[in-house]
């Protein structure tokens, strides 16, 4: 199906370009959210006469997009999730949560501007694209932890906060101390050793 582009769509072309696409992807997608129109005689007339105002609107749209980015990229969101100790999520994070979290910032945005190849559904540190304009985009961090001391631990460390291996990690520090000082407790006892022998030689040699 030909259509007519009335804005940029990413990977497919600029504004008032014709180009051919699945009618499904058109159908479904491209002219609800009217991003263009059919191809048609009248359809193509009516843009003409529209571009300057259209373009002019855009270019709009565009600077105001472009001053929010300002503000918004890299922009670090905490989403606190439940989740077992290997860190897979009792559920998962969607484009919603990430808009309400953004908004929680002060940001108002509408979750279909989040994209998202898939939902997320591990802890740690995951970059989001945020589309503010179709030539404006940023991304923002979710921070998805369990508390708040987690999601503090995983932006300093930049990696998932995993308590099996923290606790492995607390054991083996354990261990290794119980060690040194098992180690430093037969030195001294030899040492010890060492310094009374001399004494009974003595006292043998007097005797």
């Amino acid at each position: 199906m030909d259509i007519i582009l009335l804005e940029r769509v990413e990977k497919l072309g600029q504004m008032g370009e014709v180009v051919s696409v699945k009618p499904g992807f058109a159908r479904n997608y491209l002219l609800p959210q009217k991003k263009a129109l059919r191809a048609t005689k009248s359809n193509l007339e009516q843009f003409e006469t529209q571009r300057v105002q259209l373009e002019a609107e855009n270019l709009e749209r565009k600077s105001e997009a472009e001053k929010v980015a300002e503000k918004i990229d890299g922009l670090k969101v905490i989403i606190i999730r439940q989740a077992g100790e290997s860190g897979q999520l009792y559920g998962s994070v969607s484009n919603r949560d990430i808009a309400e979290a953004v908004a929680e910032a002060g940001f108002t945005i509408d979750r279909k501007q989040v994209t998202m190849t898939a939902v997320i559904k591990t802890l740690g540190m995951h970059n989001v694209k945020v589309v503010l304009h179709p030539e404006v985009s940023v991304e923002v961090t979710a921070n998805v932890a369990r508390s708040a001391e987690e999601a503090e631990t995983q932006a300093e460390t930049g990696a998932a906060f995993n308590a099996a291996e923290l606790r492995d990690a607390e054991d083996a520090a354990v261990a290794q101390e119980i060690a040194a000082e098992a180690a430093e407790s037969r030195a001294e006892a030899e040492a010890e050793a060492e310094a009374q022998a001399p004494a009974e030689e003595e006292d043998e040699a007097k005797a």
